[in-house]
């Protein structure tokens, strides 16, 4: 399966980070992701959801100045893997920067 790995830096301690992700749900357009799942472990966010009928599993580790973003994408996903990639990136620098 087609991963997508990212390193966000950011300002923050790791439970500033935290705190921010656990608020970040509340971003996502509802009328583009469905079946929302998600868990913590320690400073580490497992999630899976839907958009536009693509299920994108991944995780988010909240680490001293950097988020780790870890994404599988189907292949079904994979033309679409650029634009999922800035779309991540760019609502996590948004999210961190606030």
């Amino acid at each position: 399966m087609p991963k997508i790995n990212l390193e966000i830096p950011h300002q923050l301690s790791a439970e500033e980070a935290r705190s921010r992700l656990e608020r970040f749900t509340e971003t996502l357009p509802q009328d583009q992701v469905s079946d929302l799942e998600q868990s913590w472990n320690g400073n580490t966010l497992t999630f899976g959801f839907k958009t536009f009928g693509i299920k994108i599993d991944g995780d988010l580790t909240a680490v001293d100045e950097k988020l780790l973003v870890n994404v599988e994408l189907p292949f079904a996903a994979m033309m679409f893997k650029g634009k999922i990639e800035s779309g991540i990136k760019k609502q996590l620098e948004r999210l961190t920067q606030a």
